[in-house]
């Protein structure tokens, strides 16, 4: 194998080793990883929260026995073959294996490092973002058709693995007409490319027609929840904090591609700005742009490698400091990258960080922990009282048990924690658990595990109504989460239980009670 094959191949081999390595035990999955994880069950063109690439990717966990190493192998995998494609772009744009280097450790040390290790649609994405830049890289050294071909591919798997893909395509378009690169779109290379894309995307797209485009629900829901909280000044505050390590690289690239030595490549530069620009004028999340910096920590390093060379002398100097100043910017911000740090530790450190954001949710205030800390933690100990409750009840009926959680998290884990246990899979009126719901049983329901904050005016309803259990874990965003028996429900709330399905699926789309 040539010696620059093999710099890529051992910086991607250390994000895999660092990733899987660097974590603490007092974590468990996060929140949105359960409900990820249970779409292996329930395989489909579609789902209600994301297209279906997840979905595979789980059932290939699951079939696999669904451990921590292989619900972590998938996110941490895509952040390797990112590194990978880093580091090759930066052989491709003239750098030596200093720029390789650098391009790399700013990757490895920046905001990726906590996105990597999540199970979630975001890796991926990152991945198929990073690799279309190379790609479009190497269309404008040989214009070999093959590359339009592969794009469309990368852009077909990103469109069936988040929706986000189609700002990405959108700001992709523009870069194109804004360059040389518009004489592309006359090929016929460029609209078989798109074709195949389009093609992959099919039956998902199809999915969404024939149910009324539920993406446009969700859309909703997320900006009515999470989005409006997202002002403008945060949104480029946090780009500046998420890969500030790196900041001095990426942003050093984006001008050597726009108006520097590395223009004719003006293209990668623009489909960057034009993504950060739809994001901050649809007010996305501040982590939807991390897909766009990858490809210039590559252009940066060769922009600085470059500059350098200009001092031969300074440079033997500089060049092994500027490798490790990344590292030692990243430092101080370890315990938010990495769940390195124990919940009262992180606590501890909390008034350290205040000032980044890293504290503040979704609901715009700042909490003890991080939020994705916090949703890390409480999950098994729901689980195991969840199953506990339903041994508690007689053998005989215990079978006509209908477990209902209030939210995705609660039903997932309970549902993970107990996939080896005879218990009835946990159901919610939230997100895709809509389709997943049991039909009306036979034989009616004698008990229900109500996973919720105690609700009012429900004991009239049962023979006996009861709280057996709740999540105590001080840190978890799921504390006082309650574990309540109902026994012998009546007719009235067993009716009311299908009325709320029915009108949860009728937000959603055309979605009728039988769809699963």
């Amino acid at each position: 194998m040539k010696p620059s094959r093999l710099l890529p191949l051992l910086l991607a081999f250390i994000k895999f080793i660092s990733s899987m390595l660097v974590a603490s035990s007092a974590y468990e999955l996060h929140r949105d990883e359960y409900l990820y994880l249970n779409y292996g069950q329930h395989l489909a063109w579609g789902y209600l929260e994301v297209p279906p690439l997840m979905a595979l990717q789980s059932w290939l966990t699951l079939a696999l026995g669904g451990s921590w190493f292989w619900v972590k192998f998938w996110p941490v995998l895509w952040g390797s073959l990112t590194v990978y494609v880093v580091a090759r772009a930066a052989q491709r744009l003239g750098g030596g294996s200093w720029a390789v280097v650098l391009a790399g450790i700013c990757y490895l040390v920046g905001a990726y490092t906590r996105l990597n290790f999540l199970f979630q649609p975001n890796s991926f994405e990152v991945f198929a973002f990073t690799a279309v830049g190379y790609l479009l890289i190497r269309y404008q050294q040989d214009g070999r058709p093959r590359w339009w071909l592969a794009m469309g591919i990368l852009l077909g798997l990103a469109l069936l693995n988040k929706y986000s893909a189609l700002f990405f395509i959108a700001a992709l378009g523009v870069a194109l007409l804004l360059t040389p690169l518009r004489w592309a779109l006359r090929t016929r290379a460029f609209w078989l490319g798109a074709g195949l894309a389009l093609l992959l995307w099919l039956p998902n797209l199809l999915w969404q027609l024939r149910h009324g485009i539920p993406f446009r629900h969700h859309m909703a829901l997320l900006h009515d929840t999470q989005l409006v909280n997202v002002s403008v000044a945060d949104f480029w505050k946090d780009q500046l904090l998420m890969n500030l390590p790196g900041l001095w690289v990426w942003s050093a690239g984006l001008l050597a591609l726009l108006a520097g030595p590395l223009r004719q490549y003006r293209a990668v530069g623009l489909l960057s700005c034009g993504g950060w620009l739809l994001l901050t004028v649809l007010h996305g999340k501040s982590y939807y742009a991390l897909g766009y910096y990858p490809i210039l920590f590559a252009a940066g390093g060769v922009w600085w490698e470059q500059a350098w060379a200009k001092w031969p002398r300074a440079a033997r100097l500089a060049r092994p400091v500027l490798l490790l100043l990344p590292v030692l910017l990243c430092l101080p911000l370890l315990p938010l990258l990495f769940t390195v740090e124990p919940p009262a530790r992180m606590q501890a450190l909390g008034p350290r960080y205040q000032s980044t954001g890293a504290f503040r949710w979704e609901d715009g205030r700042n909490h003890a922990l991080p939020q994705d800390f916090a949703d890390m933690l409480g999950w098994q100990e729901l689980a195991d009282k969840t199953w506990q409750a339903y041994l508690a009840l007689p053998a005989a009926t215990r079978a006509h048990t209908l477990i209902l959680a209030a939210n995705y998290g609660q039903a997932g884990a309970i549902n993970y924690y107990n996939r080896r246990r005879p218990l009835p899979a946990a159901h919610s009126f939230n997100g895709s658990y809509l389709l997943w719901q049991s039909r009306m049983p036979s034989l009616p329901w004698q008990y229900v595990l109500l996973i919720d904050d105690e609700p009012d005016n429900l004991a009239a309803h049962f023979r006996s109504f009861c709280r057996v259990g709740e999540v105590r874990n001080p840190y978890a965003r799921e504390r006082g989460t309650a574990i309540l028996l109902g026994t012998g429900p009546d007719s009235a709330i067993v009716q009311r239980i299908r009325q709320e399905r029915r009108q949860g699926l009728a937000e959603w789309g055309k979605f009728r009670e039988q769809d699963r």
